[in-house]
């Protein structure tokens, strides 16, 4: 159980985030034409998890929108914004905001937060995803991992980047 905070106020994730090294879970999210997508639709690249509560706040607009602009054109990349927004919401934000160079994903009827431990289990915020992120390398091999101490906080995008080199 990971301890974060909501505006200095104590919140906690049903569990840890994955171990750098160990392998990437499978997982089943749902995109915009409401097909599921699979880690094996992403085989072969490096990926950059990007995991958020809700697009509709924002930090997490604010994330999105940095992880597309400065990952978008790292080569063997894919950005994947993950949250439990419906994927409608999802699409409408990215066509928005112009952002092409990330694939948003949902978790509104899948188990990826309970997967990934990020799923939130107390606070006005249980249900919804917390702020994180992971990247593997193209194997699905766990490279770094962030989990966002306070909810309300960017991450370190710099880090996650640099886990690439």
């Amino acid at each position: 159980m990971a301890n974060i905070t909501l505006g200095g106020n104590p919140i906690h994730s049903v569990g840890e985030l994955p171990k750098n090294g160990s392998d990437l879970k499978d997982f089943k999210l749902t995109n915009s034409d409401l097909n599921e997508k699979s880690l094996s639709d992403f085989s072969g690249k490096r990926k950059i998890l990007n995991i958020f509560p809700s697009i509709d706040t924002g930090v997490c607009a604010k994330s999105a929108r940095e992880f597309n602009e400065k990952a978008g054109d790292v080569e063997n990349t894919v950005v994947i914004n993950v949250s439990k927004d419906l994927p409608f919401a999802l699409s409408r934000f990215c066509a928005a905001e112009g952002l092409d160079h990330v694939e948003s994903l949902s978790d509104f009827r899948g188990s990826f937060g309970q997967d990934y431990g990020v799923e939130l289990v107390d606070s006005p915020m249980k249900g919804l995803l917390s702020r994180a992120v992971i990247v593997a390398d193209e194997n699905n091999k766990v490279i770094y991992t962030e989990q966002v101490p306070e909810i309300a906080q960017e991450p370190n995008y710099e880090a996650a980047l640099s886990s690439l080199k």
